[in-house]
């Protein structure tokens, strides 16, 4: 599906206040070893020991200033993440972007503790990391938190952000029901579009069963499941018109009336219908495409939600 459903797209830089360093566990050994050497020179008097403590102490200083500003200046923001159905995994794609003209390495993001992958950035370019998230209940499904890391250049230095919020967020539907036969109110049927006839041998939809009708023409293998009865309808160059309505699904509690729904969009876009969604306070006149039922399932995701 070629929709993308999220809410305003921030992006974040990487300035000085959101940026902590602390040496690593190598770090601290190297420090150690540091006081050790140094120790070692005074007492032996050792001008080379001296040489050789100073220039290392140097290196770890002047590492300092790479971790930082390997982080330093760094831009990410989140591009639109395709709508899923409930118990699916979201896909988020975040993009880290370097504007300065120094490559960056080594660039890990992390989820809570879990890193979610690591990154080399070219200087004036970018790199894009997939963060997947289980969609657990329909409606928006938030981006979580962020926090990216670097140990380089040599790793004696842990430098961390802050947690990152994108305000990024996914479109998940209603997961859809098993297979339900389609029910409209006693007053309404399958109807064709005007200025075409029913008759031929395409298959268009079923309706419940009438005295009357065709024994032919009953939905045996839905009889043989237990199912209501229900009539196989067939046309020439007719196209079905069928109201997706919440009052006929009385006794069935919320989120199961919008799963039988979701089930009905999907089905009726796959034999091409022309449908239109009855809610509570909300309708959407028949007709069918991409665009419509994108539309039908988001009302149904955001049912009842608080905007």
């Amino acid at each position: 599906m070629i929709f993308m459903s999220v809410l305003p797209n921030n992006s974040v830089i990487l300035g000085r206040r959101q940026l902590f360093m602390l040496p690593t566990r190598f770090g601290l050994l190297f420090a150690a070893l540091l006081v050790v050497q140094l120790l070692a020179a005074i007492n032996y008097s050792n001008g080379l020991a001296y040489a050789l403590t100073f220039l290392l102490g140097s290196l770890a200083v002047v590492s300092m200033l790479y971790t930082h500003r390997n982080l330093l200046r760094l831009r990410l923001s989140a591009s639109a993440c395709a709508p899923v159905f409930a118990d699916e995994i979201a896909t988020f794609r975040i993009h880290l972007t370097n504007d300065s003209d120094t490559p960056r390495f080594g660039i890990a993001v992390m989820n809570g503790k879990k890193e979610i992958a690591r990154v080399d950035i070219p200087a004036r370019g970018s790199a894009d990391v997939n963060l997947s998230v289980a969609a657990v209940k329909r409606g928006w499904l938030m981006l979580p938190e962020l926090i990216v890391t670097t140990q380089f250049p040599l790793g004696l230095l842990y430098s961390w952000s802050r947690r990152l919020a994108l305000h990024h967020s996914c479109l998940v539907y209603p997961r859809p029901a098993h297979p339900t036969p389609l029910q409209t109110l006693a007053v309404e049927s399958l109807e064709a579009v005007s200025g075409l006839k029913a008759g031929g041998d395409d298959y268009i939809g079923a309706r419940e069963f009438h005295p009357g009708d065709s024994p032919r023409h009953v939905d045996w293998k839905a009889v043989a499941r237990g199912e209501s009865w229900h009539v196989k309808q067939f046309g020439a160059g007719y196209q079905a018109t069928a109201w997706l309505d919440w009052d006929t699904l009385e006794g069935l509690d919320t989120e199961t009336r919008l799963s039988v729904l979701t089930r009905w969009v999907l089905d009726a876009e796959h034999d091409g219908m022309l449908y239109g969604l009855r809610l509570p306070e909300q309708t959407l006149n028949p007709s069918n495409g991409e665009a419509h039922q994108h539309e039908c399932l988001k009302h149904l995701a955001l049912f009842g939600l608080k905007p």
